[in-house]
Formats: structure tokens, sequence, C-alpha cells
């Protein structure tokens, strides 16, 4: 034979198949190019921002980083060496040593110290926005997944819940001022960066909540009422835990988009420089929630672009960007490992 057989059902060349090999590669060349940018972007925050976590000495981790508050770093010479010092430990040196009374630094403004005060005001605006808006935003998909006529109104609310989606984040900004800085009097604090950030996920947990709550067979709940289960009863024990794998995913997307947020955090509950954290100096247990706070974002935002640059804020940049990438992922991790829980327990 002049050419070998070829199989009855061997896929025959043709134009469309070439077509279509050429947009698998189209996209294939898409799909790693976003990768690849990725990477050298998060690759650069880690290089650059390890270099500020880690040291090469025991314990290995930079815990003055960790621990201490943001401080003016003051660069000078003394005795025939380079020192670098923060304003404590440079007001401490003059103090103890009568030959370095009259010592003159160039200061660097927020490059010595560390960022545990915006630390724990991120995780604190994390955790009291995520717990409203999965209260109200739950409560608010059950509703108008299981209790709501499905009519106009209700169709008209979920699409001005999506258009919500979509509004610009600096928008809630000016809405959260406007409300509850101003007319709730709540002043620059930790309950107005809340509910401003809150109001900002909702439709995002909205959303994905109905969604999670739609997805339950209808059997579930048909096989609960004929059993004289009241509608709660039957909400609560045989929909929400099937449900709640998908609400869990809503955590996730809003964790990412409220501990990423500038504009929301800096203009209600965020201080480009506060010492005390919202627990010390209390005259009140309710004193906690009108405090403001510092926050990582916005420590980044002052760090780039609101002082002289120099390579002493870019360690610090670079360190507090490594950092908050380290938590938004641990409490994202989290809340990943609970939802494959309960999605292993749940199953039908």
């Amino acid at each position: 034979m002049n050419a070998p057989d070829r199989h009855v059902f061997q896929a025959q060349a043709n134009n469309a198949r070439r077509w279509e090999a050429a947009a698998v590669w189209v996209f294939r060349c898409a799909t790693y190019s976003v990768l690849v940018c990725g990477a050298l972007v998060f690759g650069k925050i880690v290089f650059q921002g390890s270099q500020t976590v880690f040291t090469t000495k025991a314990p290995f981790i930079n815990t003055a980083f960790f621990t201490e508050s943001p401080e003016t770093l003051h660069v000078f010479e003394f005795e025939g060496k380079k020192m670098e010092l923060g304003d404590r430990d440079f007001r401490a040196l003059k103090a103890a040593n009568p030959a370095a009374k009259d010592l003159r630094s160039e200061t660097f403004v927020y490059s010595a110290g560390g960022i545990f005060p915006a630390i724990a005001g991120t995780v604190l605006l994390v955790i009291g926005s995520m717990t409203i808006a999965l209260t109200l935003g739950v409560s608010a998909a059950i509703y108008l997944s299981e209790y709501a006529t499905q009519g106009r109104l209700v169709t008209a609310i979920r699409i001005s819940i999506l258009n919500l989606a979509g509004v610009p984040s600096i928008v809630f900004g000016l809405f959260g001022v406007g409300l509850f800085v101003i007319f709730f009097d709540w002043n620059v604090s930790l309950l107005a960066g809340w509910f401003t950030l809150a109001l900002m996920v909702l439709p995002v947990v909205i959303t994905a909540s109905e969604e999670s709550l739609k997805s339950v067979p209808q059997g579930f709940r048909e096989g609960s009422l004929a059993l004289g289960a009241t509608k709660w009863q039957t909400i609560r024990t045989n929909v929400l835990p099937y449900a709640m794998p998908g609400i869990l995913t809503s955590s996730i997307l809003g964790i990412a988009r409220v501990a990423g947020e500038t504009a929301p955090i800096m203009f209600t509950a965020a201080y480009a420089m506060r010492d005390k954290l919202p627990w010390e100096d209390l005259t009140h247990y309710s004193d906690f929630v009108f405090q403001g706070v510092m926050a990582l974002p916005y420590h980044i935002y002052v760090v780039s672009s609101k002082i002289p640059q120099n390579e002493y804020t870019e360690r610090v940049q670079y360190g507090t960007a490594f950092v908050f990438l380290m938590i938004v992922a641990l409490i994202a991790t989290t809340s990943i490992l609970l939802r494959n829980h309960l999605r292993n327990r749940y199953r039908w």
C-alpha cells in the first residue's frame, strides 16, 4: 500500500480543527500570561518583603516588626560607625551618652519600629465587618429565597443588589462618612468602619448565599415539612447546613475585598498613626468600638505615596505588603478548610 491505513474513527484534519487548535493555543497563552504576571507581582513582594520580615539570626523573624509601633528612623554616624535607630532608641542614646547629646541625624518617618497596631486594626476590621455582613446577608438571602413571594418586587430587589456590587468602594466610603461618621456621630471608629465595609460586601454575600440556598434539593424541604416540621425548622436543619459551604465561599470573597480596601477604611475607621490599641485606656467597654485604628492597606498607602521615597521606606512598604498577604491568606485558608469540612460532612 502507498499510504498507511487510517482508522475509520481517526480524526480527519480540516480547517475547523486547525482553527480549534489555534484557539486552544491562544487560550493557553492567555492563561499562562496571567499566571506569569501574578507570579512576578507576588514574587517581588515575597522576595522584597521577606528580607524585612525574616532575619539571618535566631529566631530568624524580625519580632520588632510584628510587635512594635511605627517610628521615625534616625540615620547618623557615631564613634566612626553609621547607625540606624528608631526614635525611642535614639532619644535613649542621647540621654545616656553625653557625647551624643548634640548628635545630628537624618530622619525618615515610618521607617523604623513595626506594624503591630496596623495588624491588630486590620484583623479587627475584617472580623467585625464580616460578622455583620454574614448576619445581614444570610438573613436577607433566606428571606428572598425561602419566604418572599416571587414577583416583580423581589426581581427588582435582586437587580438592585447586583447593581450595588459594581459601585466603587470610594462611594461606599463617602456614604459611610455621611451616615455613620457624621449623622450617627460615631466619628472615625471601628464601628463606622465595620458597617461601611459590611455594606460594601453585602451584595456578594447575599447573591452567593441565595444561590447556595437554591442549590439545595427541594425534596429536602418537602420531606421535612411532610414530617410536621415548621418552615423555620426545615430551613435551619435541612437547608442551611447543606448551603453552608456556598455561604462560606461568599465569606472568602468578602474577606478578600474587605481586607484590601483603602478608601472606606481611610474615611471611616483608620488613622495614619495611632500607637494606642482599641482595648487600651478604656473608661467603659463601649469605648472599644468608638476608637479608630491603624490598618495595613492605609499604612501601605501612606508609606508609599504620602512621604518621600527612599531605601528605608521601601523595605517597610514591601514588608507590610508581605505581612498583609499572609494575613489575608491565613483568614481565607481557614474559611476554605471549614468549607471543605462542611462539604464533606453534608453531602446528598
